[in-house]
């Protein structure tokens, strides 16, 4: 699975399949996906713009497509993050959906208002990502690079304390998380400038999330 499918499931609610901080979500999910193109060595940051970099076609059509967004021209992170993360909602639902890890409930409030919920459908998945997370923050593991990037996405989305079940918040879990957020991504993680790029990236969209909260247009 892609970053952005463990993002999305993360953020959606298991009863009733809303996504936790719904206001962000199209920067996060193009947060995700670019931090999964700099993993992959595909995109470079100079800390003010984005690049494209490397050759050949991807793994994935939703990466090929954000790729070829990137290729177009070198554009800051926030202006791709919303052009990338804007068309990303659906296709990712379908995909969860496709792989049974959500179903979709069709109901009609009061036997008159129509209604379609996205429960989860399968947790086992959801349990080993929340376990890795667990691990990180509460029992001080040294996170790989895709577990820091969720955690980064999440805490900078401002959704990290609506995961169920919820984390045994203290100070050090708190300093944790907003390391990661900040692209601190530990010793092994940032011994190559592949994972430098994909914390940058992480950085940018906890930012850019932070400013459309506080100034919504």
């Amino acid at each position: 699975m892609l970053i952005v499918e463990d993002l999305m499931l993360l953020l959606l609610d298991d009863e009733t399949g809303v996504p936790a901080a719904a206001g962000t979500l199209n920067y996060t999910l193009g947060g995700a996906v670019l931090v999964e193109l700099a993993l992959l060595g595909r995109v470079e940051t100079d800390g003010n713009k984005v690049y494209a970099v490397g050759d050949g076609p991807l793994p994935d059509p939703l990466l090929q497509e954000a790729y070829d967004k990137v290729a177009e021209k070198p554009r800051g992170a926030q202006t791709l993050l919303i052009t990338i993360g804007s068309y990303l909602y659906q296709p990712v639902i379908d995909r969860l959906l496709e792989r049974g890890l959500i179903r979709r409930e069709k109901k009609r409030v009061l036997g008159i208002i129509p209604m379609t919920r996205l429960p989860a459908a399968d947790h086992e998945h959801e349990a080993g990502l929340r376990a890795g997370i667990r691990a990180v923050l509460i029992d001080g593991a040294e996170p790989d690079a895709r577990t820091a990037a969720l955690i980064a996405l999440l805490s900078g989305s401002g959704a990290l304390p609506m995961l169920r079940p919820q984390l045994a918040w203290s100070t050090p879990v708190i300093e944790r998380a907003k390391a990661l957020e900040q692209g601190n991504w530990g010793a092994d993680a940032v011994n190559t400038a592949v994972v430098r790029t994909a914390a940058a990236i992480a950085v940018s969209t906890a930012v850019t999330t932070v400013t459309v909260v506080t100034n919504p247009s």
